[in-house]
């Protein structure tokens, strides 16, 4: 029995240490740390920072708690500054976040004493301590003691309007002393000032959408109106900070979620509709967007599995990390996006809750050395993250890029994909690599795994070169043995016709009529009547021209180049077939329908002939530009996709005039006609859809009536 019981008792012990276990490695992730792929679809990754602790007012060593705080910044001392702003203070804590002392009151330049009023950023530099004493319009500089030194005004200009309210929130200061203020109430952007507090001018103002209807009204507006149209206006920046280069990063969160969600869909390199910029000391947009998707936070932001809340991302503040890495907060999510300075995300994390690492309302987001410093204003706390090996790693890898170290950059990066198999920036990392030191193979085999096609590109380039110094003559024969080659066969195609045509035959091999469609692509008019009335093509040689057709666009699919295709994504030849028999059936009935009822003299036969030889083009396009795709790069594949371009308008103008010259109708009856058949088109869709579900809810309905009687029997 006492061994029974002992059994049982060590047991137990095992099940509750287990357990406690479980809920131990469950509580220590309190969020999922992930980055995006090139379709778009998160790709989880390990933490690259780990929540460490949470320091609140006690902590701190406070005498009351932090309320409705709007900023934080530390020093090259790693000391922590807040911007109380509820408690109307700037609190100055040590790198242990112990507090030095606080600025609240102080004895202006007049001799009385003042305070600060609502103070909502903070910027310190090695001299002083600037603080935005937000309402009451002006910047007070105090040096690293706490010690009052100037107030800066409200900058005069004529710039201003009049009825313009300065309202700074957030300042940052250049290696020149130049002093760069975002007010929320600015819309001209952001405002420059010397060392001294004089007015220089405005940077970056925002774009915005106005469409052509706005701009005809307001044109017919008197001033007043103008100037209440508020939504006419350049949107105001929200945060502002600054490297050690002098590059300003601003952040914005009032451009419109269409514009912003649009630019993230169509993965745009411009910063026009981005809510997070890098400007020059001159104002110009210069952030480099060479990542999966433009940084802009959230990029699947409909996926219910990843995002609870709707539309882009809401960005509040950035912060400059180490080796020009720099992140952004989205206090829609409560999470941080963590970018290098091509703007490939790294890593993002963060949730909304209350374990540790969780936070309930972001505000602010800075770095202490390897440390993360998250303001929580909802807790009123700073949440600490400390860098784990795997956030050691990216910045290893990174600091070796910026410093040349190619060879020790790929091992570090192999390093980042051993735990992390999915970070596709390591591939683009290891090409890059490669690139700088001459391998552009290598380049090419990591580029190819990333989908990376703008290093692929670079690297073709000197692959080719290299390939064409040593094949440029036998290449230069080949092309123009090929161009001489088509034009001898388009003689010979041009002798054949005419011959046909004058031989009086009334029967036409199958030869004859699959040539007369290089007629008919260059004399439409001639052509397509000959084609109907002197029965120069036939039912048989159309239906080799729609099958060749299929074959082109299934060539097209699986035979793009690399920078075209990069995904390597490809469709059946059934698909490909699909996609050309029922808009060229849909076309021919609806056209012969319509027609019938509009003294059309062309038959069903006679548009389906004059539809199928118009896609000659198609097939005389496609099928080379396809070959040629794959020796393209990313700068030349435009050519390509303009041969494209120029296939769809030249059957399309074949298939306009083959019409009107079928049914003998003038130019203007011929567009109307053209016009109905779409719409007819359309109808027939939709009268077929509605056909089929009418015929699945028939099926049911019958189905559910047997079934029944069965069980009733």
């Amino acid at each position: 029995m006492k061994r029974i019981t002992s059994v049982l008792l060590v047991v137990l012990t095992l099940v509750m240490l287990a357990s406690a276990m479980t809920v131990g490695s469950s509580a220590s992730s309190a969020y999922q740390t992930y980055t995006y792929s090139i379709s778009g679809s998160a790709l989880y990754s390990p933490d690259a920072y780990s929540a460490n602790k949470s320091v609140d007012y006690i902590a701190m060593g406070l005498d009351k708690n932090l309320n409705n705080p709007g900023d934080m910044v530390t020093d090259e001392q790693n000391n922590v500054y807040i911007a109380d702003t509820g408690n109307n203070r700037i609190i100055v804590l040590d790198r242990y976040y112990n507090v030095k002392f606080y600025i609240d009151s102080f004895i202006n330049t007049q001799g009385n004493n003042d305070s600060l009023a609502a103070p909502q950023g903070v910027f310190v530099t090695e001299e002083a301590i600037w603080v935005c004493d937000t309402d009451k319009n002006r910047i007070v500089r105090f040096d690293r003691e706490g010690n009052f030194e100037l107030i800066l005004d409200a900058p005069e200009s004529q710039l201003f309007e009049s009825d313009d309210v300065y309202k700074p929130v957030a300042m940052a200061i250049d290696q020149y002393g130049r002093i760069y203020v975002v007010s929320s109430t600015t819309y001209q952007g952001i405002i420059v000032m010397d060392s001294e507090g004089a007015f220089v001018g405005f940077i970056g103002a925002q774009a915005v959408t106005i469409s052509a209807w706005e701009i005809i009204w307001r044109r017919f507006q008197t001033d007043e109106q103008k100037k209440l149209s508020m939504s006419y206006i350049s949107t105001e920046f929200n945060n502002i900070t600054i490297n050690d280069e002098g590059f300003i990063y601003v952040t914005t969160s009032s451009i419109a979620e269409s514009s912003v969600s649009s630019a993230i869909k169509g993965k745009s390199k411009s910063g026009t509709y981005m809510p997070v910029k890098l400007l020059n000391p001159a104002g110009n947009e210069i952030m480099r967007r060479n990542g999966f998707w433009p940084p802009a936070g959230e990029v699947d932001y409909t996926n219910s599995k990843m995002a609870t809340y709707s539309g882009p991302s809401t960005i509040t503040d950035v912060a400059v990390g180490p080796e020009k890495t720099w992140t952004i907060i989205d206090s829609k999510r409560n999470k941080l996006y963590t970018y290098d300075f091509n703007g490939n995300l790294l890593f993002a994390f963060g949730d909304k809750g209350t374990m540790l690492g969780s936070i309930s309302n972001i505000e602010a987001v800075t770095y202490q050395d390897d440390t993360m410093l998250v303001l929580d204003r909802g807790s009123n706390c700073i949440v600490v993250y400390e860098r784990t090996e795997y956030g050691d790693l990216l910045i290893e890898a990174i600091a070796a890029e910026n410093s040349l170290d190619y060879d020790y950059a790929i091992r570090c990066w192999e390093s980042v994909l051993q735990r992390n198999s999915n970070f596709d920036a390591a591939y683009v990392g290891i090409g890059n690599a490669h690139y700088r030191s001459g391998e552009y193979k290598e380049a090419l085999a990591s580029y190819e795994i990333a989908y990376e096609t703008a290093g692929w590109s670079d690297s073709y380039k000197e692959v080719r070169k290299e390939a064409m110094s040593t094949w440029f003559i036998p290449i230069l024969v080949l092309i123009i043995a090929a161009i001489v080659l088509v034009i001898k066969f388009f003689g010979w195609a041009a002798k054949v016709n005419k011959r046909v045509a004058t031989d009086g035959k009334a029967r036409k091999t199958f030869g004859q009529e699959l040539l007369y469609g290089f007629y008919v692509i260059f004399h439409p008019f001639d052509g397509f009547y000959d084609l109907k009335h002197e029965h120069r093509g036939s039912v048989r040689a159309s239906i080799v021209f729609v099958v060749l057709t299929v074959v082109a666009f299934f060539y097209q699919s699986v035979g793009q180049g690399y920078v075209l295709n990069p995904t390597g994504s490809y469709s059946t030849i059934f698909a490909q077939a699909i996609s050309v028999l029922i808009p060229l059936f849909l076309f021919v009935v609806a056209n012969w329908c319509l027609t019938t009822l509009f003294e059309g003299e062309g038959s069903f036969k006679d548009i389906f002939i004059a539809a199928s030889y118009s896609l000659l083009p198609l097939i005389m396009l496609n099928i080379p530009a396809t070959l040629f795709s794959n020796w393209v790069t990313t700068t030349e594949a435009s050519i390509i996709t303009m041969i494209g371009t120029l296939a769809f308008i030249w059957t399309f103008i074949l298939l306009f005039f083959g019409t009107m010259v079928t049914h003998d109708y003038s130019m203007f009856k011929n567009l109307i006609t053209i016009i109905g058949t779409v719409v007819a088109m359309a109808c027939i869709v939709f009268i077929v859809l509605l056909f089929s579900m009418l015929l699945s809810k028939l099926v049911s309905l019958v189905t559910n009536i047997v079934t029944e009687l069965q069980y009733r029997a």
